[in-house]
């Protein structure tokens, strides 16, 4: 490595090291426990104070965790305020089955630990659920009207709501999130119409975060403040708080860092080959492939249950796609470049990287990254299914300029995009795929920078196809 190089790790290093220490500093004067209970992971936070203060259910949504919802946990405690987290059944760290009861089974659970915290006022409690488990915090909110003085819905399913239950009702919706915005409406409509009579606990209000859809969301401050206001006006609380959630900017600066030193490291494996295939042969297999791809989930779904093929929900069928199409496209482009030994390290040496910057801090700002065992059972195959598409990528991206760099970057996340629509189409019940669909740009660009920081195929598709892998299997619920 020579000077600039060694600079440029150095300053990355630094950087990683001032944004872990952003994140650690949110949890100062905070009290942090971590329970197990019934088989259910929990998170509990309160502030450092002697008296007993409001205590807050607070519930993830479909393929989220207890870290998802993080950033209101970190805001009402620091304003004042216990919280209670948990996993859903078959989702995270939650190894156990999705029943058609967990929801509210899992719910009381969380109840019943929230309550025996010493600094928790059992008589001033509220719930706050995102998607999925804004309909469970609903429910039990309703079948438990004198229990919740609040109730606050982030991106809001559905749920018999009436103009006296659930008392002190807050919706939010994603101003990009239209379906979600027509649930809250119909639900607001329901449940009486927008007022502030806090005192009989049938306020009701209606919030539209603007520039966020389902998942960012929940990383938007004024998502936090609005939840943490209606508390404040439930309980009359008075306590005024600077905090604002900034961790999730902090996890993407570091994120950043970590790929600037995996650009000053790389060219010590200096594993590329030098070799080129034909620029319409590449292109003519990716434009190929999504068509094949979500053809064989037709067929898988006529077989047996696609829903759950590999072992976790959505994600199975994620994978396959991607594995179809990536033998497609290298079937196209026939050409296979030799493995090296050299080449067989590096890639391991970029997942390392790679998971190491996506995942460490991951941990504890937004996603449940360590697996569980039988997570990590599924994950090699997970990894070697979507092998394939990386090594294609990897193959059709060696020796190219910048320029065509980006070209390729576009041209994939086109293809997913496309390719996912039409799944959606053929595949409706894989539906939370449209969640997804935003994500794949930034993805695909991670992927495209390590094809350049490389430029040799193998490397970059056992790096990244380890790396997709790890995501799936953390990312998305056990099949049952």
């Amino acid at each position: 490595m020579n000077r600039k190089r060694i600079l440029t790790l150095i300053i990355a290093l630094l950087v990683i090291a001032a944004s872990w220490w952003n994140v650690i500093t949110a949890q100062t004067s905070l009290t942090i426990r971590h329970i197990q209970r019934a088989g259910v992971p929990l998170l509990y936070m309160a502030p450092q104070q002697n008296q007993k203060v409001p205590g807050v259910l607070i519930a993830h949504g479909y393929a989220g965790s207890k870290q998802l919802m993080l950033g209101y946990a970190y805001t009402f405690a620091h304003a004042g305020y216990a919280v209670m987290l948990w996993d859903f059944d078959s989702h995270a760290a939650n190894t156990q089955p999705l029943q058609s009861d967990s929801l509210s089974s899992n719910l009381n659970v969380a109840y019943s630990v929230l309550i025996e915290q010493p600094e928790v006022d059992r008589s001033r409690l509220a719930t706050l659920g995102h998607s999925m488990g804004s309909g469970a915090v609903m429910s039990a909110a309703i079948n438990n009207v004198n229990t919740y003085a609040a109730t606050i819905a982030v991106s809001p399913t559905g749920a018999r709501l009436t103009p006296n239950s659930p008392r002190n009702l807050q919706l939010q919706a994603g101003s990009w999130e239209s379906r979600f915005i027509a649930n809250a409406q119909r639900l607001l409509r329901a449940a009486g119409g927008e007022n502030r009579n806090f005192a009989d606990g049938k306020a009701r209000n209606l919030v539209i975060i603007p520039n966020a859809e389902h998942i960012t969301i929940l990383f938007r401050a004024r998502s936090h403040e609005a939840a943490k206001n209606w508390l404040d006006a439930t309980f009359g609380v008075q306590r005024q708080s600077n905090y604002i959630d900034n961790r999730i900017l902090w996890y993407f600066v570091q994120l950043l860092a970590w790929l600037v030193a995996l650009g000053a490291i790389a060219p010590i494996f200096n594993v590329n080959l030098n070799q080129k295939s034909p620029k319409i042969v590449n292109w003519a297999g990716l434009l190929a492939a999504p068509f094949f791809a979500s053809g064989a989930l037709m067929l898988f779904n006529n077989v047996g249950n696609i829903d759950g093929l590999g072992g976790v929900l959505v994600g199975g069928a994620v994978s396959i796609w991607y594995g179809v199409a990536g033998i497609t496209w290298l079937a196209i482009m026939a050409r296979l470049p030799r493995l090296s030994i050299k080449a067989f390290f590096a890639g391991l040496f970029v997942f390392a990287l790679l998971w190491i910057g996506f995942g460490a801090m991951a941990q504890v700002v937004w996603l449940q990254w360590l697996l569980a065992p039988v997570r990590l059972q599924l994950f090699p195959i997970l990894a070697i299914t979507c092998f394939p598409w990386f090594l294609a990528s990897g193959v059709a991206q060696q020796n190219i300029t910048f320029g065509k760099r980006v070209l390729w970057w576009l041209g994939q996340s086109v293809v997913l995009i496309g390719g996912f629509i039409l799944v959606l189409y053929l595949l409706p019940q894989l539906g939370f795929i449209a969640l997804l669909l935003p994500v794949f740009p930034v993805l695909v660009a991670i992927f495209s920078y390590t094809a350049s920081v490389l430029n040799e195929p193998w490397s970059y598709a056992i790096g990244n196809a380890l790396f997709f892998g790890w995501a799936l299997a953390a990312t998305f619920p056990l099949a049952t």
